[in-house]
């Protein structure tokens, strides 16, 4: 995720994610470029040769150009929406690790020093499992198993869900040993509620796309836009028609391209979410509650 000052115009500017579009973008942008001049000595110089009498107009492209933009604010509203509800679970994955962090250490004796560092690895392991899960990839060795876990880990396809079962284990033992009460166990319940909540919560938004119909006619109806619109620029604008179609090509891929982009929250895009990040605090606050 990209940390910047919003207040300091230039910086936000000439970001280098700008040329990281522009590389992204490059393919489509050539190809414009080219059309467009085809077009432009096409019409300014064989047409006029021939003496042949062409008129163009841009009333249809306005017209377009009014409905692209609604679809256009609705798609790019509809993947921020996910990217902010994606932001907000992972919020309360931090709320949710911390409380049964605080709620572990009040019930655990401070000399029970393997529970503590067993709860302290395991609580750990959900963000960084769901991190992993969510980009489809299983890093068992990146996580702190037992030897026993990480033979089941192998075996699974779904290494959060493992844990949460591994935690709502444990407590069943410890609750069935007395070192917790039927109380205590019903406070904790909660909390492992909740981690399986946040879990589906994210894996809908990861399992869920927008509708393929429609990002399918919205690329349908920048192409169309952009592929008519020397033919309506050609006659009155002239050569200019080629700078003209790239700059509003260059606004509506972008847009497109940003909308692609945040509808998937937790991958490894410059503007995805700071999983990583937030998946190391997470373990660190978490030790630094229950093992201090």
């Amino acid at each position: 995720m990209v940390q910047y000052n919003p207040k300091v115009w230039f910086s936000v500017i000439f970001h280098s994610y700008s040329r990281q579009v522009m590389r992204t973008l490059r393919p489509a942008l050539i190809f414009l470029l080219v059309f467009s001049a085809v077009v432009c000595v096409v019409f300014l110089e064989v047409l006029q040769w021939t003496e042949k009498d062409f008129h163009s107009t841009i009333a249809m492209h306005q017209l377009l150009g009014i409905v692209l933009g609604l679809f256009l604010v609705f798609r790019v509203n509809s993947a921020y929406d996910r990217w902010w509800e994606g932001r907000k679970l992972w919020g309360s994955l931090v709320n949710n690790t911390r409380n049964i962090s605080f709620k572990i250490n009040a019930f655990l004796t401070a000399e029970d020093r393997e529970n503590r560092e067993w709860f302290a690895n395991m609580i750990s392991n959900i963000p960084a499992s769901l991190r992993d899960y969510l980009r489809d990839r299983k890093k068992i060795e990146a996580l702190d198993l037992t030897p026993e876990l990480i033979v089941r880990a192998e075996k699974t396809r779904h290494v959060p869900n493992l844990i949460s079962s591994a935690l709502y284990e444990k407590v069943q033992q410890l609750t069935q040993t007395g070192k917790i009460t039927s109380d205590q166990f019903w406070l904790l319940d909660r909390e492992l509620k909740e981690f399986s909540d946040i879990i589906g919560a994210c894996e809908r938004i990861k399992n869920t796309p927008i509708p393929y119909s429609y990002a399918m006619y919205i690329k349908k109806f920048i192409f169309i836009y952009l592929i008519t619109l020397p033919f309506g620029l050609v006659i009155t604008e002239e050569y200019m028609t080629i700078p003209m179609v790239l700059l509003l090509a260059f606004v509506l891929l972008s847009v497109e391209l940003i909308a692609e982009e945040i509808e998937d929250p937790f991958g490894t895009d410059i503007n995805d979410l700071p999983t990583d990040e937030l998946s190391g605090k997470m373990r660190a606050w978490v030790r630094e509650i229950i093992l201090r």
